[in-house]
């Protein structure tokens, strides 16, 4: 009795490791794939089953195979395969009834199940619904070759990890849902951007030069007797010119209307050209960019050059923007004082969150007295 207990308990704790492993993965937000490819080896190991499955419910009363985990001698089954919920397997009454089933080659079974669990290399098979938002998902199923049929608990175990499984499911969805979002408002900002930069060029800035020139036009005609009209005059169309400027600014700040004509590269040569500090420019761009991440790249590469002359002391720039496979890859490097901080208010916050809401990453590091790095991955495939 004692030694029963014992063997209960070591494979409670072994569950209970198998778990939490799985568990982990899910936390970490790793992709459902990887947790479906854990989830059936765990599955195998602590209930000491020679297969182990995951099915998906599919389109027209079919499902498919997600995941296996076959032990020596079981029938490989290929990830990927579909089959009908008509026919007669474990799986298939599973995912019909969406409830947990059970069925063994020792009589419980119709014949053509009973084929079906045989063909597998196996003699009893149990199974739970996966279960995702309160619909039926799919299917974790075990099956076993030996000659005595699985416990009666085994369906809550296998139950418990298709709880995980439908988790890291749920989880995947509300991430991509929340990038997407984020993506969505970053994408109407700089439309946004885009109409308020033109709106400034086509209309106030262009209405400030059309009444300078009327204005030196005035300057003109005024006699010679009177040069402090003409002076004022003067003034008010220096006036004009400067207000006209500081528009400019402020639009090329909203918007840079020369990334909107003339793409990437002009914008980024153009921003070297006016940096406070010297910039080595190494641009690798073969190919047409989604406009979306050509705005990010533009915005991160400004933000760095603002940050490097006004906090870092920098007395140099290295920016490198080269296109690898289906990524923009940004690398900035300046030798300045480093000790700049996400959370400081640099500026390097917004542009994180802008990074991520297109799917990319971007690592900063900054350690004090050397200098400040940043290395950005821009998907391509965001529109």
């Amino acid at each position: 009795m004692v030694e029963t207990n014992r063997d209960e308990l070591t494979v409670l704790v072994e569950q209970q490791a198998a778990l939490r492993r799985v568990a982990t993965l899910v936390a970490r937000g790793v992709p459902p794939s990887d947790v479906y490819a854990a989830v059936v080896m765990e599955l195998s190991r602590c209930l000491g089953t020679d297969y182990a499955a995951l099915f998906r419910c599919g389109t027209g009363g079919a499902a498919t195979l997600v995941a296996a985990w076959d032990g020596p001698g079981a029938t490989k089954e290929p990830v990927g395969g579909r089959f009908s919920l008509e026919v007669e397997n474990l799986a298939a009454t599973v995912l019909r009834t969406g409830r947990a089933a059970r069925m063994d080659s020792h009589g419980n079974a119709p014949g053509s199940v009973v084929a079906n669990i045989r063909e597998l290399g196996s003699r009893s098979g149990v199974g739970a619904p996966i279960v995702v938002d309160r619909r039926l998902w799919g299917s974790a199923i075990v099956g076993s070759s030996g000659p005595e049929a699985l416990p009666l608990d085994t369906a809550a175990r296998v139950g418990d990890f298709a709880d995980l499984v439908a988790t890291a499911i749920a989880n995947a969805a509300t991430r991509e849902e929340l990038t997407a979002s984020r993506a969505r408002i970053v994408a109407a900002v700089d439309d946004a951007r885009r109409r308020f930069e033109r709106d400034l060029h086509d209309g106030a800035q262009q209405r400030l030069v059309s009444l300078g020139l009327e204005l030196r036009g005035v300057e003109a005609g005024v006699p010679l007797e009177l040069p402090a009209l003409k002076m004022q005059i003067s003034n008010m169309v220096s006036g004009l010119a400067g207000i006209s400027e500081d528009l400019q600014e402020i639009a090329r700040g909203i918007h840079p209307a020369i990334l909107s004509k003339g793409g990437l590269g002009p914008a980024l040569n153009t921003l070297a050209r006016r940096s406070g500090v010297p910039v080595k420019l190494d641009l690798r761009l073969n190919r047409e960019l989604v406009e979306s991440a050509e705005v990010a790249a533009y915005y991160v590469v400004a933000e760095a050059l603002t940050n490097a002359a006004k906090h870092a002391r920098a007395t140099e720039v290295t920016v490198c923007v080269e296109v690898d496979g289906a990524n923009l890859r940004l690398s900035i490097q300046d030798d300045g004082i480093g000790g700049a901080h996400a959370g400081k208010g640099s500026g390097l916050a917004g542009l994180t969150d802008r990074v991520e809401a297109l799917g990319g990453q971007i690592e900063i590091a900054s350690h004090t007295g050397n200098g400040t790095s940043l290395l950005v991955e821009i998907p391509l495939g965001v529109q």
